[in-house]
């Protein structure tokens, strides 16, 4: 017998339990049939019964269909079915256990519906029509699992144990707090006096609107941010807009749309008009509660990317749209007591929200998100990686406004315009405890990787000049950054002068990883790469309980582990697996599972802590572990792309990057008209989404 037990405070949840292939099997539902006691109660009415009959009463099936809960209500309710055994045989006996919750509701009201509600309609009979398909469709949706798992779980040159994490770590996209909507779209029932609300709480948000020109920039607009605009919208918006443009450089574009070869492996091409997927949040944690985190999400969506592209595309479609828009609410900032604007044009959120997602974006307060100098180049790295492996071309043209504005806001960040950004001396980044002064190792080689990334998106979509200055930058920036940082073995982890200045740091070559994870050439020679990877490994690994917890975050030359603060002296999960994957895609496979096993070792296996599907962002040599079930560690599938990287990605365009560039490396991105307005769009291109005009 099975037995389920419900109590919900937000009606309508309706339920379905049944059983297949026996010959006898009863059911119960109570208290739709006239027990109202407590949960407690009412379970030892249905033990009750079982242990005098062994079977429910058959009269339960001609009753009618049940009732949804009411606010408050205990719901319970079990199925139990026998069968005759002969012996030595056996019996198989299938129960399949559906719920309905079709409506999503978020604190400040804004309410939709969930994606399966596109399948199963809202009605109160969804749970039945979802555990009949269960039963009927199980079998081949195991056949699915297996055909999808095997290759891998075959593959003799796998460790036994990292196959097991690689799949297990997926528990995090259905157990990170995920929410799958079927439309932008509000639910229609929603309440007025919420909507009203969420109204005049965002009237402080702008969305710019450049006017695009063949002749050079474009001139500021701004109109009050809407979000509820669907793909079909965009889509249908974005043939207004490219049917009136006229520009040789979007010709160009367009004939390489048509002569795309649509069929990829292992992805299909991405048309939100015909194939839209909804939109998709999961929370950074369940302890940090953010929607898709996007510091974070740079090493956990290489799980998306591999295994739900489309999902993937929509969640950079969400933060591209983010990057245009302004949000001038006043807000505090926790480490400092400063005051500033929730989000600021141009930047890169932290985050897209908690109460009232993509409507009130950066729940994150502790520090001004917009001044991290890690989120915009994070953002043009995932999207030239997703645009190269999907060659999704109508999604490049999509972000690509984006991209360009979010690299030009980086601009303000040069202060000595040696074409690096430098840090502003309190942890502006992801490790946000973790202070950065000047140059950093992590920031440094992100900026360097965007650079590069941004030029070879440029190239493909015919922005040559936007290409230029990229790789007049990139080259300018390379010089300064190694003559800056690189000693001899290892890139310090910043240009300042604290006492940590020179830790080893095992993110140091993050940029790298998503160059050689996207198919471009390699920021820095080989012996380079190789030096920093095994003094890593040396260090931050082998010195940690002899590589049996991963990698630490900091670690002194002396040996010492880098205690300047709680992060310096963690071990993060999800950054180990990054190690890892950067150490493949080097050659270095051994060293990369001897890595990698440390968190395996750590937090799943027999021996370690018993983080089994709740592992945490991070812990320390003693073992105090910081956030249980963690966005992060999805960063394993980095290491699963970099061992097969999909033929979109081996045949990607080869970019020579340090080509002579026809531009002084000190040009700057955005360039200055007579009105003093910052121009933010595409020169000599016209290229945008929805909010786009074309004035070719």
């Amino acid at each position: 017998m099975i037995l389920l037990g419900l109590q919900k405070d937000n009606p309508p949840v309706t339920f379905a339990i049944a059983a297949c292939e026996t010959q006898n099997v009863s059911v119960t539902v109570l208290p739709s049939f006239g027990l109202s006691e407590g949960s407690c109660t009412t379970a030892k009415a249905m033990w009750g019964t079982m242990v005098q009959d062994g079977h429910f009463d058959r009269g339960n099936f001609n009753c009618g269909p049940s009732m949804p809960s009411s606010p408050g209500e205990t719901l319970c309710a079990a199925v139990s079915a026998s069968a005759w055994v002969e012996p030595h045989g056996k019996c198989t006996v299938a129960f399949a256990l559906a719920w309905s919750s079709p409506k999503i509701k978020f604190l400040k009201g804004s309410s939709y519906h969930r994606r399966y509600t596109k399948f199963y309609g809202t009605s109160e009979r969804a749970a039945q029509n979802l555990v009949h398909d269960a039963l009927t469709n199980y079998k081949q949706w195991e056949e699915e699992i297996e055909k999808w798992q095997d290759p891998i779980l075959k593959d003799e040159k796998l460790p036994e144990w990292y196959k097991f994490t690689l799949f297990n770590e997926l528990y995090f996209l259905v157990a990170g707090g995920t929410v799958w909507i079927d439309s932008s779209l509000p639910s229609a029932d929603t309440r007025n006096g919420h909507h009203q609300s969420r109204e005049l709480e965002t009237t402080g948000i702008k969305v710019t609107e450049p006017q695009v020109n063949c002749n050079g920039g474009a001139v500021n607009h701004t109109t009050t941010y809407h979000h509820n605009t669907t793909n079909f919208e965009q889509k249908e918006n974005n043939k207004a807009f490219h049917s009136n443009c006229t520009c040789e450089d979007e010709s160009a574009v367009s004939r390489e749309m048509g002569n795309l070869d649509h069929t990829l492996d292992p992805f299909t091409s991405l048309d939100p008009l015909s194939d839209d997927v909804g939109r998709f949040l999961y929370l950074e944690g369940v302890e940090y509660i953010m929607w898709c985190t996007y510091d974070v999400h740079f090493y956990a969506s290489f799980a998306l990317l591999a295994l739900f592209p489309k999902i993937e595309l929509n969640i950079q479609r969400d933060f591209a749209k983010a990057v245009l828009s302004e949000d001038g609410r006043r807000v505090r900032f926790l480490a400092d007591g400063s005051v500033g604007i929730r989000k600021a044009r141009g930047a890169v959120p932290h985050d897209l929200g908690t109460h009232d997602p993509w409507n009130e974006m950066n729940a994150y307060n502790i520090h001004d998100t917009s001044k991290w100098k890690d989120l915009n180049p994070k953002f043009v790295l995932q999207v030239y990686r997703d645009f190269a492996a999907t060659r999704d071309m109508s999604f490049g043209v999509d972000v690509w406004p984006a991209v360009r504005t979010a690299m030009e806001y980086m601009e303000q960040f040069d202060r000595d315009n040696d074409g690096l950004i430098e840090n502003d001396g309190f942890p502006d980044q992801t490790y946000d405890a973790w202070t950065v002064h000047g140059v950093s190792a992590y920031c440094g080689c992100l900026w360097l990787a965007a650079l590069q990334a941004a030029a070879a998106m440029a190239i493909q979509l015919g922005d040559k000049y936007f290409a230029e200055l990229c790789k007049s930058k990139f080259a300018k920036a390379k010089s300064a950054f190694e003559s800056k940082l690189w000693n001899g073995s290892y890139f310090n982890y910043d240009s300042g002068s604290s006492s940590n200045s020179k830790s080893i740091q095992a993110d140091q070559l993050a940029g790298e990883w998503y160059m050689a994870s996207s198919g471009l050439p390699p920021l820095f020679d080989d012996v380079k790469i190789r030096s920093a990877l095994n003094k890593i490994y040396d260090f931050n690994v082998m010195k940690v309980r002899g590589g049996k917890m991963g990698a630490v975050n900091g670690m002194h030359l002396n040996g010492k582990v880098d205690e300047t603060c709680m992060q310096s002296r963690e071990i993060w999960s999800g950054v180990t697996y990054a190690v890892a994957a950067t150490m493949i895609l080097s050659g270095m496979e051994d060293k990369a599972f001897t890595t990698a096993e440390g968190i395996f070792t750590a937090g799943w296996s027999e021996e370690g802590y018993g983080y089994w599907f709740q592992t945490p962002e991070a812990w320390t040599i003693d073992g105090h572990f910081r956030s249980l079930i963690y966005m992060r560690p999805l960063a394993i599938w980095g290491m699963q792309w970099a061992l097969s990287l999909p033929t979109a990605i081996l045949e990607a365009p080869k970019i020579n990057i340090m080509e002579r560039s026809l531009l002084s490396p000190s040009t700057r991105f955005s360039l200055i008209g007579e009105t003093g307005v910052k121009k933010i769009a595409t020169k000599a291109n016209c290229l945008g989404n929805s909010v786009f005009h074309c004035s070719c």
